[in-house]
């Protein structure tokens, strides 16, 4: 690894210092002269330059990187401890064994940074490796101690003293040699890709080529997300494609440490951390696409599963005509969110296309003459003359207080990406009761049960009767392929769910190379729209069921899901099995 590729990396991990608030801009400036030189562990820049003489601090550098911050009195390690390291780990990374616990080897340090390296020792030595933080003079101590004693490295396989009591014996693994470069300026990718390790190279390369290939493959097949599924006897690699998951491959169980170590790697998530649910972000270029994914782990019986989901940002925002609407449909919705004031929801399940209808809405009325603001988990894509907020749980930026400071900057049209919680629907309603068009999303099954689920949240049901201007209830259906559809005859069940009894002709995919042999390409949408007319305020206002307002709005000529879904399989755009796929529950 160059000079410039190390200097990259250590000013990557000063970033995230300053990042948490440790280092000032101030002090990173002063840092670049010795990060540059790469003749120095950057934990031990960072101690020089004062950095993390701070408890506090190093306690949250720590946590950041997976490490435990604890006090440690002077011990002598057991000998077999000892012996399950070279001598060059202890004095390259600064780690050093002090005792076994379940299985586990803990390993002491005083350079919070160290971390990084965890992960490739503990593949190339066949035994888990978690970190503690000590003080800086306990550490020498220890240094001092173990200078004498070092051996030569055992079998891998006998690692630790429990280990040493299994009678299975792997192959021999070679001694770690120093490093020319500071290792805990490295994230552990690099460690384990750098020369000076070569038997770790050869067995991170092929994993990156394959989460490479799984990426592009995934971009290829215009996949939303890769699902990574840990079993007893295989990994499964799944992706979905227009809505449905379908496999791909299957790699050893082997491989599967490897592959979300990469993927964490490339996310800057914690590495070290197996037993709590992760969440993180990336951005790369696929295929020549930009790409954000995000990124979710979760740990299961068999290990960590894992989810990236893809967004295309090369993908220009769909307009409305384009999602599927009917034209009757589009008129009306587009009527109620150029409204001066009120609420206006999209629902309906994960997945159902909800943001993305609301993004079409505010590209539509993203005017030079109108201010829009947006607050979302995350932002998903990027509206030129919008102010779009991020939501940060972690600092208390909620949706909710995120919300309210909006209202001081005087917009005029609001959009929350989802009502999660109480106080969210409260603040939104107060928004729209004030000139202000409040647009936002919400997880119900339908239209009318949005309405009864904001009084169930402790909206006053007046309140909800007088803001809210429409409901947009949504699914997502695949596509027929343009390029392998055939028209056949109706079969008696088709004909029962559209309620005709004469022959008809319907269209069908048959599965071709474009479709992947689906026989579908590409969604379009399935649409319910309740326009809040006077009969369903006044049923609002006295607490009505969901039921009882959905009567009232076929009445007064809202089109179901189920309608919608017949009137597109009549038209040839999607099946039968498609549309009882979405929405059988809803309105059966």
């Amino acid at each position: 690894m160059t000079a410039t590729l190390l200097l990259l990396r250590a000013e990557a991990i000063a970033a995230r210092l300053r990042e948490l608030g440790i280092v000032s801009a101030q002090q990173l400036e002063q840092l670049r002269p010795d990060l540059a030189s790469a003749q120095e562990r950057v934990g031990a820049i960072l101690m020089r330059h004062g950095v993390l003489r701070d408890a506090d601090a190093v306690k949250r550098l720590a946590g950041l990187l997976g490490a435990i911050a604890q006090p440690l009195e002077a011990v002598q390690p057991p000998p077999a401890l000892v012996r399950c390291l070279p001598s060059a780990v202890w004095t390259t990374h600064r780690l050093v064994p002090v005792r076994e616990e379940d299985g586990t080897l803990l390993l002491a340090t005083d350079d919070p940074l160290a971390v990084f390296v965890l992960e490739p020792l503990s593949r190339r030595y066949g035994v888990r490796l978690e970190a503690i933080l000590i003080a800086e003079e306990p550490m020498a101590a220890l240094l001092a101690g173990l200078a004498a004693a070092a051996q030569p490295l055992p079998a891998a396989g006998h690692v630790t003293a429990a280990a040493a009591a299994r009678s299975a014996v792997a192959p021999p693994a070679a001694p770690v040699p120093p490093r020319s470069a500071p290792a805990a300026a490295r994230p552990a990718a690099a460690a384990a890709a750098s020369p000076a390790a070569p038997r770790s190279a050869a067995d991170d390369e092929p994993i990156i080529r394959l989460v490479d290939s799984m990426l592009s493959e995934a971009v290829r097949m215009r996949a939303s997300d890769i699902h990574i599924q840990p079993g007893a006897e295989a990994v499964q690699i799944r992706y979905r494609i227009d809505g449905v998951l379908r496999h791909v491959n299957a790699t050893p169980p082997a491989l599967h440490g490897s592959i979300v170590s990469r993927i964490k790697i490339m996310a800057g998530m914690n590495i070290a951390e197996k037993r709590l649910p992760q969440d993180g972000r990336l951005q790369l270029a696929v295929e020549h696409r930009p790409l954000d994914v995000r990124i979710s782990t979760l740990p299961s019986t068999h290990g960590e599963s894992v989810v990236m989901r893809l967004l295309d940002r090369s993908q220009p925002i769909r307009g409305l005509a384009d999602m599927g609407l009917s034209a009757e449909n589009q008129q009306t919705w587009e009527r109620l969110i150029r409204r001066p004031h009120g609420m206006v929801l999209v629902t309906g399940p994960t997945g159902a296309g909800k943001t993305t209808t609301l993004y079409g809405a505010m590209a539509m009325l993203n005017q030079p003459d109108r201010k829009l603001i947006t607050v979302e988990d995350p932002v998903e894509y990027q509206l030129s003359g919008v102010n779009q907020v991020a939501v940060k749980t972690t600092i208390g930026l909620t949706f909710a207080a995120a919300l309210r400071s909006m209202l001081r900057q005087a917009p005029d049209v609001i959009m929350v990406g989802e009502i999660r919680d109480q106080e969210t629907p409260q603040v939104g309603e107060q928004a729209a009761l004030t000139a202000h068009q409040v647009h936002s999303t919400l997880h119900t099954n339908d239209a009318p049960t949005a309405v009864t689920r904001l009084i169930d949240m402790g909206v006053a049901p007046f309140l909800v009767a007088s803001t809210v201007q429409g409901v947009l209830a949504q699914r997502l259906v695949r596509r027929i392929c343009v390029s392998c559809r055939m028209t056949d005859n109706a079969t008696e069940e088709e004909r029962k769910f559209l309620g005709v009894s004469e022959p008809l002709q319907l269209v069908h995919g048959v599965g071709c190379e474009a479709c992947h042999g689906s026989g579908f390409l590409g969604r379009v949408g399935l649409f319910e729209l309740l326009v809040m007319a006077p009969p369903i305020r006044t049923l609002v206002v006295e607490r009505a069921t969901a039921s009882a307002i959905r009567q009232a709005a076929a009445r007064a000529g809202m089109r179901a899901l189920r309608e919608d879904g017949c009137a597109k399989i009549r038209e040839g755009i999607t099946t039968m099995s498609e549309v009882l796929r979405v929405v059988a529950t809803a309105d059966e």
